[in-house]
């Protein structure tokens, strides 16, 4: 499988900023999707759903 289609996401944390800076790799189809990923997922670290951004 390819790696040029994957991504780096990084958590955003909670209100309190604990639990920013957890990644997560993923795919995404750069044809269909141009900007960049914004997305609500699970962190383990501080087990709540927080915003996860795309970075480089």
């Amino acid at each position: 499988m390819s790696q040029d289609n994957l991504i780096k996401l990084v958590s955003q944390g909670d209100d309190d900023g604990s639990g920013a800076g957890h990644i997560i790799y993923t795919f995404k189809n750069k044809k269909k999707i141009k900007e960049r990923l914004a997305l609500k997922k699970f962190n383990p670290t501080i087990r709540k759903h927080t915003l996860y951004v795309e970075k480089k």
